[in-house]
């Protein structure tokens, strides 16, 4: 079970990855941070709700079978609902609340 600070981050996380699979370093570039208490990449992965996939194009993620049910149980858009939704970096609002969390954690 996800934790009541970490989860709605990980959904974000996962509907970010819905649009389409990523570069691993665009993933590395928005979503890491260096707070140990804010882990939505190491969840996500931990919980084989991503994967990545090395090819020609380079490393890439996306979300695994148990990521999209994820989604789809919590009635969170999926890859086909934003498909055509633009793929650029999380909403400002999503980067304010990750930058939140981290402030809080950090004064704990």
């Amino acid at each position: 079970m996800m934790s009541d600070t970490l989860a709605p981050l990980i959904l974000d996380f996962l509907e970010w990855i819905a649009a389409g699979p990523r570069d691993y370093a665009e993933v590395m570039d928005t979503w890491r941070t260096s707070c140990p208490r804010l882990t939505v990449w190491e969840d996500a992965v931990d919980r084989g709700l991503v994967a990545t996939t090395s090819g020609a194009g380079g490393c890439r993620v996306s979300l695994t079978p148990a990521g999209r049910n994820l989604l789809s149980e919590v009635g969170r858009s999926s890859a086909s609902d934003i498909h055509a939704a633009a793929r650029g970096a999380p909403a400002e609002a999503t980067r304010r609340e990750l930058a939140d969390v981290a402030e809080e954690l950090l004064q704990e």
